[in-house]
This record gives structure tokens, sequence and C-alpha cells, in this order.
């Protein structure tokens, strides 16, 4: 009995000896093997792929109770690209020895049950390195509860501070225990990751509830095994996952995978006294982010010495853009935006100096520097304000995009205050509103990263509105309340209310357009200070004191605060008592369209709306469109996360026929952020004046004589005052107003002053016209970084993984051009009106633009991950010769015969599996993801007016390219669309892999076999005056004969070219000559000239024959050349009673082919008022019959996709009909007859309020619906 107890008392004690809390031993030396791998990819068979592993033994030794020195030795680095299962693993043996060098360093650490809290090591060992320590520490930082099975917490590690949740399990027999722990990297309060370039966009939460772009897991597994000195980690294994899709991350992804390891190999007691130099704190197991701007993900080029190399790269491009858009360049200016941005300020300035002498370098320099988004930006603009070497149109370039782009820290944003008190500022008054609108953007972005905002920050803006408005200063006023609005400062509101009456706290009188600018400065404000700006606008909204304009503008600024239900039903229960039409008639509509909106941002508004719209639309549902009016339109794809918005709003007053204000906006979604997009307004305060009498003799009807009265009142602008422009005009990019403008009646006296026929050679048109008579040519070319948005996160490798998009784009335009004129004018501009004019120009217009997405770990000494590139070209080439008299209303132009292919427009795109490191950066691999699979063989379809059929013998580009072309052998032109696809997975469900694979699609000029050879292809348009024909039947018969004689005549014509060239005419001749036919209103001919030989192309000529109510026209073309009598005839009549009927026929004399179009307004008493249409056809070629069956085969699935029903009956066979329906005020029934089956659809919502049909049966000329009333 004795011996049992002593065992147990034994084992007692050996239980409370050993024990799990994690700790190291400071006497001992622990040796570990590491592993871990990074994997991109999709995870499916047969596609590329992209990895990068890392190898290595971790020896860790104690230097104190809670200090250890790390070091690592054996390192190998491995590099993968290709196919799983094809392809394996290489070593990078140079990238191996530049990280090996470093890691070698020790590297201390502070380490207490189970936690790391600070990191040591040399001041020479970048940040890039530690990290890749703290993901080998990451497996030391555990937290364990030996006392719970199950437990979460909020913990510090790699990925931040995050949520995680433990699981522990004992093995009952080795007394190991097993943890698990799953951290929650997608909730972390304090989490590593950066954005970038996305200051602007407003985060939309709704949306990220639909769907989420990026999703991760990290998984942890150690094994402890328990000791004396406490728990042992002696195995532990890391698994981090990550789905990232462009659009919703349930459609398809792309994947990241690490598997991480380290496995203990020997415990051994410190036999060597531990030395290391001088080190510096490195920070806490949280992942450190280094300067990534230096790093671009997209490609990997040798940073050293970068002056030389930005100087070339300049030279390189301005000469290769000069005279087209060299497209495979596009890839060099993201290069040299990389080369700018690692260069020094003393080298920015040699480059300037390098520079300035020359006009083309110059534009490029001062375009690609605007990508310098530090102090250096900064100083360089601070320099050249200060010497004045820079146009005010440069400055303005430069300002607005270097500023847009800068960085928005606090030391910057001090740094800008600069330009408010510099000369040069107010030079220009351009540049004066630069500076200031562009430091309100600065302030915006700066107030995103910093909450609460500092006011100081804000403090320029502030001091120039309040002086602005103590001294009366009417355009400072505006400029301060612009910029204000720009900032979005929730401190500037207490000023913003000083220049609104009814909520300033002293009484206010000021012009309406500052009051205009006063309430549009709320429209940021709206979203960082909601509950105060539905205050103030909510205020002015029911002040009746107010005019008009300024209430429908504090409603829209309502809006943008996303009111809730009881506001929308306060307001909707004032404006069932408004009396101001205008003002009701705005709010309707903008709560119509609120009601339809299917965008997430507007998920609960579009539901009060509805409820909103329900109430009013017996009173109001039906005014008129004399009304000011707001229209939104919207869509939104849950797959996609993608969404889209426009708003178009008029503002009217009641004592005004012409709008006051005319704003146009749009919006774009993209995965759970709101980018606004370009945005105009125009403000028309002078010309509103002019029409505050009415307008004499005006319908409504927009007929001839309304523009006419417009016209005469119009006339009258010199009566306005000349303190007020006659309009404004604005334009906001990202929300961000960059540039406004007025017109006032100075510059409208300078402009007519300048083309007025008897302006003199003080007009700066006479100059252009010597200067065109002299010859000569213009260039610009313009590249410009649209957006450059990046997302940073650490990974548990101590990798930093990037989702990065750029969009670049280079647009270039050269002009070569040579006027002479028969007789130049002397004295007076109006000569040139009345003198043969000859022009001779060549040139180009076009662009390139490139489009990337990086997914991968991005470091300055290796690249990996997988990339999408997409690249646009655009090239319009042209070189034509003309000849203009303006006076005979003639013109004529000479083209060249393609001789050459010419690629107009081309789409390509890929996506790769990419390897880039720095030691071999020419050898970066590239992978297309899908392996080249050949495709069936390819059919080429050539089309003309009466063929369309498989052309074999034509050889494609490419063997697994489709093309179809339309060709002329009349002209020996052609154009054709070439496209290749090559896709491995579809799937509706998965709309990411539409994308994925190789895609090519362009547009081509081609040459082609001609009939005979052509030298040039000739235009020529007459507009001349004209005699009226008695019927269209007369003048057929007329036509016809005439076209006989003037074959024959043609028959008999000389050989010589002049001769050929008067035959162009001699279908006029003729006329002139028979004197049976009038001449025609318009005529247009287009003929292929073949040196002395006839001319052949086609001639059309229109003729207009009104009746008494009707209006009448016929267009006659022919065809022209040898063995032809092809026609076409159109007839067409316009009835006065809403009417409209078209004849056409065609072919040999118009008699081969015959099809006609009706479309009538019809209100029968007792039914709808109803729109229909109605095609027949009697004969029709073969081909235009094969391509209405090809379309008609998918009418009946696209028809269902939209909601429409379908009946099976037999409808007339050689006719298609539709009807329009006025179902109620605000929808529409639809049908559409076919000759087999109809398809229809019932109480179709409709965007706009419809016009009442029967008014415009009864009198087109009424101003007001009478049927659909007022209130």
């Amino acid at each position: 009995m004795r011996g049992i107890l002593l065992f147990c008392l034994v084992a007692l004690a050996t239980c409370q000896s050993i024990r799990y809390d994690l700790s190291l031993d400071a006497k001992k030396t622990y040796v570990y093997k590491y592993e871990g791998t990074v994997n991109f990819g999709l995870g499916m068979p047969n596609l590329a792929e992209s990895a990068v592993r890392i190898s290595c033994k971790v020896k860790i030794s104690g230097v104190s109770a809670q200090t250890f020195i790390l070091q690592v030795t054996d390192l190998v680095l491995e590099e993968f690209n290709g196919f799983p299962g094809k392809n394996a693993f290489t070593v990078s043996p140079k990238l191996t020895q530049r990280i090996a060098a470093q890691l070698v360093q020790p590297f201390m650490f502070d380490y207490t049950n189970g936690h790391i809290t600070d990191i040591r090591a040399s001041a020479a060992i970048p940040d890039s390195i530690v990290n890749i320590v703290r993901g080998i520490l990451s497996f030391f930082q555990v937290t364990l509860k030996t006392t719970q099975r199950y437990y979460e917490l909020e913990e510090i590690g790699i990925h931040g501070k995050c949520q995680s949740t433990y699981a522990t399990e004992e093995n009952v027999e080795t007394k190991d225990m097993t943890i698990t722990q799953v951290v929650d990297i997608d909730n972390c309060r304090e989490k590593a990751a950066i954005y970038r370039g996305m200051a602007t966009a407003v985060l939309d939460k709704v949306a990220k509830q639909k769907g989420e772009s990026i999703f991760s897991t990290v998984r942890y597994i150690y094994t402890v095994k328990p000791t004396e000195e406490g728990g042992l980690i002696t195995k532990a294994q890391g698994l981090e996952q990550q789905h990232f899709s462009p659009f919703n991350v349930k459609g398809g992804n792309f994947k990241m995978k690490i598997i991480k390891e380290m496995v203990l190999l020997s415990v051994s007691d410190r036999d060597e006294i531990l030395t290391f130099g001088p080190m510096e704190s490195k920070g806490s197991l949280v992942f450190k982010f280094v300067d990534a701007d230096f790093d671009i993900p997209i490609m990997m080029q040798n940073l050293q010495d970068p002056v030389p190399k930005a100087i070339a790269a300049i030279k390189k491009l301005a000469e290769a853009n000069k005279y087209s858009i060299d497209s495979a360049l596009i890839e060099d200016t993201i290069k040299l935006y990389q080369l700018l941005r690692v260069t020094d300020y003393e080298g920015l300035e040699a480059m300037w100096k390098e520079f300035k002498g020359n006009d083309e370098y110059r534009r490029w320099f001062l375009d690609m520097i605007v990508e310098v988004n530090d102090a250096r930006i900064l100083k360089f603009l601070e320099s050249r304000f200060d010497a004045a070497d820079v146009t005010a149109l440069e400055a303005v370039e430069t300002l607005v995009l270097s500023i847009n782009h800068l960085e928005p820290i606090p030391e910057l944003v001090e740094m800008a205050k600069m330009f408010f008190t510099m000369p040069f500022s107010k030079s220009s008054v351009y540049v004066w509103h630069t500076v200031v609108l562009t430091y309100g953007s600065l302030v915006y972005k700066h107030c995103n990263y910093y909450t609460p905002c500092p006011v100081s920050a804000v403090q320029p803006l502030l001091d120039l509105a309040t002086e602005s408005l103590r001294t009366g200063d009417e355009a400072n006023m505006i400029l301060a309340l612009k910029a204000l609005g720009n900032a979005g400062h929730p401190g500037s509101i207490k000023t913003i209310m000083r220049f609104l009456p009814g909520v300033a706290a002293t009484p206010v009188d000021l012009p309406p357009r500052v009051l205009s600018a006063a309430v549009q400065s709320m429209r940021l404000l709206a979203a960082r200070d909601p509950h105060s700006v539905q205050d103030i606008t909510m205020t002015l909204f029911l002040d009746k004191d107010l005019p008009t304009e300024m209430r429908m503008l504090a409603f829209v600024i309502l809006f943008d605060t996303k009111p809730s239900m009881a506001l929308v039903s306060t307001v909707t229960a004032h404006l069932q008592d408004e009396k101001d039409l205008h003002l009701v008639s705005f709010a309707f509509s903008y709560l119509k369209s609120f009601a339809r909106s299917s965008t997430p941002d507007n998920l609960f508004l579009s539901t009060a709306c509805n409820v909103a719209v329900k109430i009013l639309a017996p009173k109001f549902g039906r005014l008129s469109y004399f009304y000011s009016k707001a229209l939104r339109m919207d869509w939104f794809n849950d797959d996609f996360l993608i969404g889209t918005a426009t708003e178009v709003l008029m503002l009217r007053s009641a004592t005004n026929t012409f709008p006051t204000e005319f704003m146009m906006k749009g919006k774009f979604f993209f995965i759970g952020r709101i980018l606004q997009l370009l945005e105009l307004g125009i403000r028309a305060e002078g010309i509103k004046e002019l029409f505050s009498a009415g307008i004499p003799g005006f319908t409504g009807d927009l007929s001839s004589i309304d523009f006419q009265t417009i016209a005469k009142v119009l006339q009258n602008w010199e009566m306005l005052p000349d303190d007020k422009p006659v309009f404004s005009a604005y334009t906001r990019a990202s929300g961000q107003e960059w540039f406004f403008t007025d017109i006032n009646k100075d510059v409208i006296q300078e402009i007519i002053r300048a083309i007025r026929p008897s302006a003199g050679k003080e007009s700066p048109l006479w100059g252009m016209i010597e200067n065109l008579q002299k010859g000569m040519s213009w260039h610009r070319t313009k590249p410009f970084l649209i957006f450059e948005v990046r997302y940073y996160q650490a990974t548990s490798l101590g990798l930093p993984l990037e989702i990065s998009k750029y969009y670049e784009t280079t647009n270039g335009i050269t002009v070569n051009a040579k006027t002479t004129l028969a007789s130049p004018p002397t004295e007076r501009l109006g000569e040139v009106l009345a003198s043969d004019i000859s022009l001779e120009t060549d040139g180009f217009v076009g662009w390139t633009k490139g489009f990337w997405v990086f997914y991968g770990i991005n470091t300055e000494l290796f690249q990996c991950g997988t990339e999408f590139k997409s690249k646009i070209p655009l090239a319009i080439p042209w070189n034509f010769a003309a000849k203009i008299n303006l006076r005979e209303k003639k013109f004529e132009l000479d083209i060249p015969v393609c001789k050459k292919e010419i690629e107009l427009m081309s789409v390509s795109s890929n996506v790769y599996a990419v390897s880039r490191n720095i030691e071999d950066p020419a050898l970066a691999k590239e992978t297309p993801i899908m392996p080249n699979v050949m495709d069936s063989s390819p059919e080429v379809i050539r089309t003309n007016p009466s063929i369309a059929q498989p052309e074999s013998e034509q050889v494609p580009s490419s063997p697994s390219r489709d093309k179809i072309c339309a060709e002329s052998s009349i002209y020996g032109t052609g154009i054709c669309v070439e496209s290749e696809l090559k896709r491995d997975y579809y799937h509706e469900e998965y709309p990411l892999y539409y994308f994925l694979g190789y895609t090519y699609m362009a547009v081509k000029i081609i040459p082609v076999q001609a009939a005979k050879a052509v030298e040039k292809i000739h235009f020529e348009v007459n507009a001349g005056p004209s005699t009226h024909p008695g019927s269209t039947r007369q003048l057929l018969e007329t036509l016809r004969r005439l076209s006989k004689e003037a074959t024959q005549r043609m028959s008999l014509s000389s050989d010589s070219a002049s001769s050929a060239r008067g035959s162009y005419s001699n279908q006029d001749s003729v006329t002139q000559v028979l004197g049976s036919v009038p001449q025609a209103v318009f005529n247009i001919k287009a003929f292929a000239i073949s040196g002395d030989q006839k001319p052949d192309g086609y001639d059309a000529s229109i003729y207009y024959t009104p009746e008494a109510n009707n209006q009448n026209a016929q267009l006659i073309m022919s065809q022209v050349g040898e063995d032809t009598n092809w026609k076409m005839c159109v007839d067409t009549i316009v009835h006065a009673h809403a009417e409209a009927k078209a004849h056409i026929r065609w072919g040999a004399e118009c008699q081969s082919y015959e099809m006609s179009m009706r479309g009538a307004v019809a209100h029968p008493p007792g039914s709808k008022p109803t729109l229909k249409a109605k095609v027949q056809w009697s004969r029709i070629p073969e081909a235009v019959a094969e391509m209405g069956r090809s379309i008609g085969s998918y009418i009946p699935g696209m028809a269902f996709l939209f909601g429409f029903s379908q009946q099976q009956e037999k409808n007339p066979r050689q006719e298609v009909s539709a009807s329009v329906a006025v179902a109620s005020a605000d929808s529409i029934d639809v049908k559409f007859r076919f000759p087999e089956y109809t398809i229809y659809r019932q109480a179709v919502p409709f965007p706009l309020p419809p016009y009442s049909f029967q008014e415009l049966q009864q009198d087109i000329r009424n101003t007001t619906l009478q049927s659909f009333g007022h209130a």
C-alpha cells in the first residue's frame, strides 16, 4: 500500500512539474526547419499558376530570460511559373544569395507567455526582410488557456489586431497538446492593410452586404510539448487562403494559398556567447508596409541611377509618339512614372533644365512628373511659380493632376498652403481658381484618412470665404464656396450658413449664383454630417420666400443625405400643400426616379420614395415638361457588383421660360464603392433675364417659328448688365470641381468681332488663315494615368499581398494642313466666303489605353501573382484634298485609295501567371493562364449589299481568328472585323470566367482588288436652291429617261482627265439642257476615279415636294458606271395629323425589290392613345431575308428575358408591326406582331412621363398638356 501511495505522489509531482504555457529557455538553442509557399491561380486543372517557396533553418538562442536571437541559415528561394504537373519549382540563386545575406544577420525579439512584443535588427536591414522574419515568428504568437477547450479573443498578430478563435485538445498518451487557431482577418479592429487611390470613392455599405470581392481565412495548428520550463512548439502548420475577384467573389475567383510549416529539429544547451552589433527597434509582430509607391506591381526594373534613364525614356516616348501613338510603348509610360518616383528633387530640377527648351520634351516631362506624389512635386511647383517659367495653361494642367495624386498627409497639406500667397497664383484667373479648388480637393482626401479632421486644414478656405463676404467680393465668394464644397469639411458648415438666407445669423442679400454655390457646397458634407445638412436644406426647402431654384437645389442636397422614411414623409406632406408647380414638378419627378432605383445605396430610400410617389401621383403625376424636371436612371448587377447611375436636373422658375440651371452627372458602382464620374453644369442667369418678359410668338411646338422667335430675343443680349455673366459653366470629376468659368458680354463681343464678315486683319482668324496659306503643322500628345488603385494586405508569410488596378492612356493628334484661296482676302474676312477654297491635309488622331489588374505578392525584390492585361489602341489617320465654295454651297473631297491594311481600333486582353525578380528583371516570366489551344478552322465571311457567303480562299492573319469583311470592288476598299476568343471554362454562375483567356478584336481598313485601277475616291456635295417637281411619279419617269441620256452623253465624253471631271456633273448638265427636271435640294456623289477612265460610284439626290397638309420628300440614288441600272427610290410622306409613310424600291430601275413603312398616332373614342408602326415587304433580297430570320431566332429568348409574353398565332406573312399604348401616367403596353407569333407586355414602366397622344392630335402647339392636367 505504501508503494502505491509513493508512486501516486511521484506521478502527481511529475504532472505538476510540466507546464503548457509557451516559453523558450534562455539557456538553450532551438533549431527549426521552416518552409513556406504562396501560390496564385484559379485552382482549376490545366490553368497556369505562379508560386514562391522559401525554405530555411531557423536558429533561436537566448540572450536573457525574455530576449532571444533569431538567425536564418540554409535559405533557398524557389519560383514556380507554369502548369502544375508539367512544370516544377526552380531555384533563383542570385535572389537567394541577396536575401540570405540579410537574413543571416541576427534578429532580436522579446518573448513572454507566447507573445512577441518587440523585434530589433540592424538599421541596415530593410523592413521587407524584417517582415519575412515576422512571418517566421508568427508561429510563436499563441495564446494558450489550459482551463478552456474553446475560447475567443482579440490579439495582436502579423495581420494586425484581429479576432482569433482557439480550440485545444490534449493527447492522453503523449501529453502533447494540439492547438487550432483561426484568425478572422476580415474582422480586425486594426488591420495591417492599406488602400490607395480610392479617397474620392464613397464607401457603399449596403453593396458590401450583397457580396465581397475579397474573402480570406487563416488557420494555424500547433503541437505543443509540455516541459518543466514550459510548453515547447515542436510542430506548427499554417494555412492561409484568399479568394479575390474584380466582381462578386461568389461568381468565380482567383485564389491565393499559403502553406507554411515549422518543425523542431533539435534543442541543445547554448554553448557560445552571442555577439551582435547595434540594433534598432523594428516594431511589433504586426506587418510593416514599406513605401510601396516605388514598387509598381505590373513591372520590375533596375532603379539605380534613375535620372539618365528617365531622360532617355522621355525622349524615346516623345519621338515615338510624334506622328502616331505607338501602342507597344504603353507600359514604358508606367516605367517612366516609377523612375520619376525614385528621382530626388535635384534630379527633377536637372531634368527640367534639360527639357524646358524643347516643346515636345517639356510637355512630356510636365505631364509625367504629376505622378511624383510627395513633397518633391510641391517643391518643384514652388520653383516654377517663383521663376514664372511655365505658362498659365501648363500651371493649371500640372497643378490639377499633381494635387489630385498627392499623398494627403498633414505635412503636405500644410505645405500646399503656400500657393495661396504666391504672386504667380494670381497672375491668371484660371491659375487662381485652380490653386483654390485643388486645395479643397486635397483637404477632402486628407479628411478621409484623418478623423476627426483638423479645422486648420480648411482654414485658408474659411478665411477666403469670410473675407469675400465682408468685402462683397462676389467672384471670391463663389470661388471660396466651390472650394469648400470640394473639401467637404464638417468644420465649414457654420461659414457656409452665413451665405444662406433663413439660416444665417444675420440677414444676407446675395445674388442667386452665390446662393447656388452656397447650397451646392454642402454636397459632400451630406455624407459626412448628414444631420446638420438635413436641418439646413429642410429649412431652405420650406422657405417660400427663397427663389425656386434654390429650394430645388436644397431638395437635391437633402436627398444626398439619404433621408429616413420619416423625413421623406415630412417632405411629402409639405409638397401636397405647395403652390409652386415648378418646385412640385421637380420634387415629384426626383422622387419618382428614386422610387425606381435599383442601386444598393438607395435600397431604403427607394422604398420611402415609392410611398411618397403613390401619395403625390393623383395630384401631381401629370405635370407637363414645361415645368422643372429631374431624371435619374440607374442599374446594378449583383453578380458583378457593378452598376451605373445618371442624373439630369433642369431647373426653371415660374417667371422664366428658359431653364435657369442644367446639371448632368454620372456615378459608377464598383465592388462596394461609388465613383462619381464626370459632372457638367450650366447656369444661364443672364440669358434667363432676356426671357423674363416671355417670348413673343413662341408656340411651344419647337417648330422653325419657335426657333426664330428665340433667336430674335437672343439678339438683345447687349442689353444685359455688364456685371452679370451671360451664362456660367462648371465641370466636376470624382465629385471634385476643377474648372468653372463665366461667359460675360465682353467675351461674346470679342468672339463676334473676331468672326464677323466685316472683321479685318485685327481678327485672330485673319492670322490663322495666313498661317494656313503658308502651311501649318500642329501636334499634341497627352499621357495620363487615369487611375492607380492599390490595396495592400499582410500575409502570414510576411510577404505583402497587393491588389492593384492601373488605367493609363496616351492620347495624340497631329494635323498638317495647307490652304489655297482663289482670291485671298485683302480687307475683310467676308471675302473668304466668296472665294474658292482648296485644302490639303493629313494627320492622325488616336490613343492607346492600357488596363492592368494585378493580384499577387509585390516586393522590391520579387513579384509573383496573376495579372490581367488589356490594351485598346485607336488610330484614325487621314489624308485628303478638299474644295469648298461657300457661295454655291458646294463641297468636294478627294481621298487616296487604300494601299495597305490600316488598323483603326483593336481590343486585346489576356490573363497571365507572372514571376519577376530584381536580379533578373529582363527574364520575367509571363505565362498565359490558359494554354494555347487551337480553335477549329476559321471562317471568313465577306458581305456586300446583296450576298453573304464564306470565302475559304482568303487566309486570315491568325489560324484561329474569325474575320468578317464588307468590301467594295468599286472603290477598292473594304472594312473588316477580326476577332479571336480562347476560353476553356464557361458557367453562367461564374461571370469572372467570361474574361479568362485570350481576347482579340480589331477593325481594319483593307485594300481590295477593284474592278479597275482606282487612284482616288471623290465625294461631292451640293446643297443649292431647289424647285419642286409636280409629283413623285413624274420625277421618277423623268429621272429614268434622263439616266439613259446621261449614260449616252458619258460615252461620248473625252478621255482626258479634265473631261472626266466634267462628267461628274453631266446629269445636272443634261437637266439644264432638257429643262424637264428641277434641281435637287441636296445632291451627293461618291465616285471612284481611275485616271482618264469613266468614273464609277453612286449619285444620290434628295427632292422636297410639299403639298397641302403634307411634307413630302424623295431620295433617288443611282449607280454610275458601265452596264448598270441599279437604283434606289425612296418616297416619304409626313401628314399633318401625326402619320408618316415611307415607300422604298431598289434594284434594276427601282423595280427588283420593294418594302414600305408606316407610323401613326391613333386615339379612337373610348380607347387608349396608341402609337402604331408597320413594316411590309413584297420582294427583298435573300441575304436580307436570311439576316431577318437569323435575328428573329433570338427574339423569343430576348423577349422572355425582358418580361414579354409570347402567343403563337398566324399574322400577315410579309409584315412586322408594333404598337405602344398608354396604360397609365407612368406605364405603357407594348405589342410586336411577327408572321408566326406575337409578343407583348403590359404596364411597362416608362422612364419619362408620357405625352398625351390625344393632345398631339388635337393641337400640337399647346404649351401645357390639357388631358393630363396640372394639379
